[in-house]
């Protein structure tokens, strides 16, 4: 096997930041010079898996450009390369479609609309803690995927909202959000709740609702559910820091549709309103901390989903994302 240095070389793009002393967020590509096919490039990822995940933890986000995936059936081989058990999207609020295996469309809402940062699943228990995404097809403009590291959002609000801060830590967030039966794809949060719980069976999905600690109340064409209090801010416990592991900001500002006020969608977890001009706030702190690659064909972008709060961007049409989740 070739040397990790010509497989996976470090490489300068403008738009990434120096955090802490770190890249953010560590790139790699193969030496112009080696030539890889997929099978090549699996069996490298799993001879210099350790290289990798090193990189993954010290940067929160991988980014691996001009390796030869092309297709969701490459995406799917690659991402089993890695060795991470699957995560079933149980629960998420995002219109998905799967594709190939564990491959599935990112979130699928109309290109006008940009989604705001969230980390993934952060509105229930169970979350993937890691996120592959992968360019099929690069957008015309615009489409981005913006990635912030979550601890860095953390500090900027503890310092500049502290008693926010105090009282989010205290209570947590309470989730509110109304689904209809089938998917509504003209909305980002329109999964419904077929989709949401993976079965046309109310009381199945009402058991599996339970298993997330998630409270359901039937209507007459759909039904609401009610996730929390839930933390909104964890303890990252592998690199012993705080973080804003939360969808707090998506939420209030991004979960609108014909059945959902975003207003209403999140609250502390004591049921008291957020502070409209606080949200602003991180809304700015996030976008100020973010960094934001546009998509190359080929592209893979792997997450630690406890580090980076990810968003995105509006584009122009085609682009198509896949994405898979990890235990």
């Amino acid at each position: 096997m070739a040397e990790a240095e010509d497989l996976f070389l470090e490489t300068p793009i403008p738009q990434r930041k120096t955090v802490g002393g770190v890249l953010f967020p560590a790139v790699l590509s193969p030496k112009p010079a080696v030539e890889l096919d997929l099978r090549q490039f699996m069996e490298a990822v799993k001879g210099h898996k350790p290289r990798l995940e090193a990189l993954l933890r010290s940067s929160g986000t991988l980014l691996l450009r001009g390796y030869p995936v092309r297709t969701a059936a490459d995406f799917d081989r690659t991402v089993e390369a890695f060795g991470y058990e699957e995560l079933p999207y149980v629960g998420g609020a995002a219109p998905r479609t799967n594709v190939v295996g564990r491959v599935f469309t990112a979130n699928e809402s109309p290109p006008d609309q940009p989604i705001p940062f969230h980390h993934e699943m952060a509105q229930v228990p169970k979350f993937p803690s890691k996120l592959f995404f992968f360019c099929e097809e690069e957008p015309r403009s615009g489409g981005e995927t913006p990635i912030v590291l979550s601890h860095h959002v953390y500090e900027r609000m503890k310092m500049r909202f502290p008693e926010f801060v105090e009282k989010l830590d205290k209570h947590g967030l309470l989730y509110t959000r109304i689904l209809g039966e089938g998917d509504d794809p003209s909305s980002p949060i329109g999964r419904g709740w077929q989709s949401t719980f993976l079965t046309k069976d109310k009381s199945i999905a009402e058991e599996r609702a339970a298993q997330l600690g998630m409270k359901l109340e039937w209507m007459e064409d759909g039904v609401k559910t009610i996730m929390g209090p839930i933390p909104a801010i964890k303890l990252d416990e592998t690199r012993g820091r705080k973080i804003w592991f939360n969808s707090m900001v998506a939420a209030y500002t991004g979960w609108k549709d014909a059945r959902n006020d975003p207003v209403k969608a999140v609250t502390f977890g004591d049921g008291t309103p957020l502070p409209a001009e606080i949200i602003d706030e991180c809304l700015k702190v996030l976008e100020e901390e973010s960094v934001a690659i546009p998509w190359k064909k080929g592209d893979i972008l792997l997450l630690d989903n406890l580090a980076v709060l990810h968003s995105r961007r509006s584009f122009d049409p085609p682009r198509r994302i896949l994405a898979s989740l990890c235990k």
